[in-house]
């Protein structure tokens, strides 16, 4: 860090033209060094025997125009325009502030390092519908406030979130699935149960890629249980989580199971994940993806236990360096019972690297389902800029066929 390397060699300076303060080096350069001898980088002040790590980051976005409408299409939805019947008031627009800082203090201790954490959130949000506010957010809050202790097996106590595991089942393929989409990606169960929270957990490397972890979870509420077994390793990332609900109550009225599995050969990538729950419900999803030099094929299917079922295929080329072009199309079946269920999207999006910190993307594509006679066509495009520093930024442009459209700005920056 800069700051340690600016103060290092003004103590060593001041050092090197008095004796007394020479004398005293030794125990200001320990005491700075605490940080690197417990393996702690980025923004860091250090005592004689503590670490504070120090990180943040703020993001902010406005989206305006006339998209609060929307459209079913299977699990998803789409935008559309709210005009209002005899009047011109339809304009729709959000601005969203996001804020966190976290703090964690760190100390050397005979069972490992000792921690204290603490995370603070701010969110800052405004909804217009048809230019009127619809919903705002004005909250400041602890978001972490925990302390654990540990290396290989770690011990965690206080306000976290949960040690479940719901990854290893994303779709391979561009556009994703519908109903992976509606759960934000993968599968999940529909039984979910009351996770992280306040919170007594335990996480163990066993070695050799194979980790466990178990805890109590939403203990200011009725409280949970969850265990996880994880692998990771040559090329395989595999899980299974297991969750109950109203432990405290002595009466479990909820569980449910997650596991899912990632695995990469050479050229290929395959995945599989399921969710179970106590009410014999199932999401499945399997997806698979080749790479043959400027080529990556990809494809993923997906279904439940209420009689939904979906697929999607993709590929993509890197055409040139810099420019990539993606073609999808994704269909999926409310229901396999019933006739004239079914709905699709259809896209095609370039991707362009047009210096050395802006991105240009361009995107047209198609929503259709057989219970909406019109088949809603879309374009967008979007500009990013990454100049360095952990700052971004971006601009982007929607417009559907059936009205609705946006422009949405974008600015970032983390710092650790």
């Amino acid at each position: 860090m800069k700051i340690k390397s600016l103060i290092l060699g003004s103590v060593a300076a001041a050092g090197l033209s008095t004796a007394a303060m020479a004398a005293d080096l030794g125990t200001v350069l320990t005491s700075l060094d605490v940080c690197d001898a417990l393996g702690i980088s980025g923004l860091t002040i250090s005592s004689d025997t503590n670490c504070l790590s120090i990180t943040g980051g703020v993001a902010y976005s406005f989206k305006f125009g006339d998209y609060n409408g929307s459209q079913a299409f299977g699990d998803a939805t789409i935008p559309d325009d709210d005009f209002v019947v005899l009047t011109t008031v339809n304009n729709d627009w959000d601005s969203n502030v996001d804020a966190w800082l976290k703090f964690v203090g760190t100390a050397d201790s005979s069972f490992g390092p000792a921690s204290a954490t603490i995370k603070l959130d701010f969110d800052q949000d405004y909804d217009y519908n048809n230019e009127t506010l619809n919903a705002s957010l004005d909250r400041f809050r602890v978001e972490e406030a925990y302390v654990s202790i540990g290396d290989t097996t770690v011990l965690m106590a206080g306000l976290k979130g949960s040690i479940a595991n719901w990854g290893d089942d994303k779709p391979l393929n561009w556009l994703g699935l519908f109903h992976s989409n509606w759960v934000d990606t993968g599968v999940r169960a529909l039984a979910q149960t009351s996770t992280g929270g306040h919170v007594i957990q335990v996480t163990s490397d066993l070695g050799n890629g194979v980790s466990v972890a178990g805890g109590l979870e939403d203990l200011g509420g009725l409280g949970s249980a969850v265990g996880v077994l994880a692998y990771s390793g040559n090329g395989v990332d595999a899980h299974v989580t297991v969750a109950a609900d109203d432990i405290l109550t002595g009466a479990i009225s909820t569980w449910e199971i997650h596991t899912g599995i990632t695995a990469t050969m050479d050229m290929f990538t395959i995945g599989g994940a399921v969710a179970f729950d106590s009410n014999s419900y199932w999401n499945a999803l399997g997806t698979a993806s080749a790479t043959f030099d400027m080529f990556t094929l990809a494809a993923s299917v997906e279904g439940t236990s209420t009689n939904e079922f979906g697929f999607g295929v993709s590929a993509s080329a890197d055409v040139t360096e810099g420019v990539t072009i993606n073609a999808g199309f994704s269909w999926f079946d409310t229901d396999t019972t019933v006739a004239n269920t079914e709905g699709y999207q259809a896209a095609v999006q370039l991707v362009a690297d047009v210096t050395e910190t802006i991105t240009l993307t361009g995107e047209v594509g198609i929503w259709s389902e057989n219970t909406t006679p019109d088949d809603v066509f879309y374009g967008a495009g979007k500009v990013a800029w990454a100049p360095g520093g952990g700052f971004t930024s971006s601009v982007e442009g929607k417009y559907y066929a059936n009205g609705a459209y946006s422009v949405e700005f974008k600015a970032a920056k983390d710092f650790e």
